[in-house]
């Protein structure tokens, strides 16, 4: 099949771009490795000297375009769940999440939560993807339009990305086809079946994980 001509203009940015991130996640991931191989929750840990540098840190950063801290997966410590338990969701909301995935997905709590989980997986990108066309359905400008949908393209589409989601070939040929003029409806469909596998596959996984628990033992002791 004759690549899109859109596509083939960006290969040498696509292929610049995975190397650069494929260099980032060699550093991350031995980072990892020396803090060892225990249970990974996330650390809430906040330095507010990098916060006041780093204006455009963002606990949801689809791009990765900013060194967030809010989300770094470190070894199961305490200072790692105390620094959690500073924003921690209430026992209520922890099993109206349990209950109801579309809850726990319009809780930027339980969102953030969601990510640190899936980050513990190496599977963020699928959130990520979801959270970024959530994004580019706010936008108005065709050429800001144009221009966010050929990055989530190169992001979260193209094979040749570290973070490229799994969608099916049907999926993934309407996407192209919407690639020719971008809308902001460009990813529906993918960001529907992304949302469809979150709910099956990761979802339950995370209620039962290490992390939920843990959230759910210090929401009791904390209203205790």
């Amino acid at each position: 099949m004759q690549r899109p001509a859109w596509e083939a203009t960006t290969t040498t940015w696509t292929i610049r771009r995975t190397k650069e991130r494929y260099a980032a996640l060699s550093m991350r991931t031995e980072d990892e490795e020396q803090r060892g191989p225990d249970a990974a929750v996330v650390s809430l840990e906040t330095n507010e000297e990098d916060e006041e540098n780093s204006p455009t840190a963002c606990c949801f950063c689809w791009c990765w375009c900013c060194s967030c801290r809010c989300m770094t997966i470190g070894p199961s410590d305490n200072s790692g769940i105390s620094a959690l338990m500073q924003n921690a969701p209430t026992e209520e909301e922890l099993r109206s999440w349990s209950r109801n995935f579309d809850t726990m997905m319009r809780s930027s709590k339980g969102l953030q939560a969601f990510r640190g989980f899936l980050c513990s997986e190496y599977s963020e990108e699928n959130l990520m993807f979801w959270l970024a066309c959530e994004e580019l359905h706010t936008i108005s400008e065709a050429v800001k339009v144009e221009e966010r949908a050929r990055l989530m393209y190169e992001d979260y589409i193209s094979i040749l990305s570290p973070k490229e989601v799994s969608l099916d070939s049907r999926v993934r040929e309407i996407v192209n086809r919407n690639m020719v003029d971008p809308t902001v409806y460009t990813f529906d469909e993918a960001q529907q079946q992304i949302y469809t596998l979150m709910q099956r596959d990761s979802f339950p996984r995370f209620i039962n994980s290490k992390l939920f628990k843990t959230l759910l033992l210090k929401s009791q002791e904390a209203s205790s």
